[in-house]
C-alpha cells in the first residue's frame, strides 16, 4: 500500500468495522465467490494482493469477519483502478459497499494527482455513478480477455 497520506478517517455502518487493509487471501476468495463474482486462484491472489495500492475491507464486530472489500490498483501515479469491489450476498444492501466507496474515493482526492485517470469496470448499474463515474463509450471502449485466451 501506498505511504501517501491518510483519508480522513474511514467509518462503517453500525456493527461493521473498516480496516485500511486488504483482507487474508483465504478471505479475499471467499467474499469474491459470496459476492457472486468470477473465481481467483490462490496463486494470483498471493500475487496480487501485495501489489494493491490501497484497500480495505470490512468486517463484522460480531464475529471479526471479514464481510466486504474494495481495493485500488495502478501505478500510483496517472492510473488508478478500482477492483474487487465485494460484499457478501447477506451482507448486502446495509452500507458497507457505499462506505469502502466513500473511503476510496476519499483516499483518491487526497493522494492522487491532478489529472490522474481512475477506472472500474462496473457489474452493477446505478452505483458508481453517485461519485462521478460515467459510462466511457462511445470516447472510449472498455475491454478485457483472460491469459488463457492470450
Amino acid at each position: 500500500m501506498s505511504d501517501g497520506d491518510s483519508a480522513p478517517t474511514p467509518t462503517a455502518p453500525e456493527g461493521y468495522a473498516l480496516r485500511e487493509s486488504t483482507p487474508s487471501v483465504a478471505a479475499f476468495r471467499r467474499l469474491r465467490r459470496e459476492a457472486g463474482m468470477s473465481e481467483r486462484s490462490r496463486e494470483a491472489v498471493e500475487r496480487g494482493l501485495p501489489n494493491t495500492t490501497y484497500g480495505v475491507h470490512v468486517v463484522a464486530e460480531s464475529t471479526g469477519e471479514p464481510v466486504g472489500m474494495a481495493r485500488i490498483v495502478g501505478d500510483g501515479g496517472s492510473v488508478f483502478h478500482l477492483s474487487d469491489m465485494a460484499v457478501a450476498e447477506p451482507q448486502q444492501g446495509r452500507g458497507i459497499g457505499t462506505a469502502m466507496m466513500d473511503t476510496l474515493v476519499g483516499w483518491l482526492r487526497t493522494n492522487a494527482p491532478d489529472g490522474a485517470y481512475v477506472n472500474l469496470l462496473a457489474d452493477v448499474d446505478g452505483f458508481y455513478e453517485r461519485w462521478g463515474f460515467e459510462r466511457s463509450a462511445p470516447a472510449s471502449k472498455g475491454m478485457w480477455t483472460r491469459t488463457e485466451d492470450l
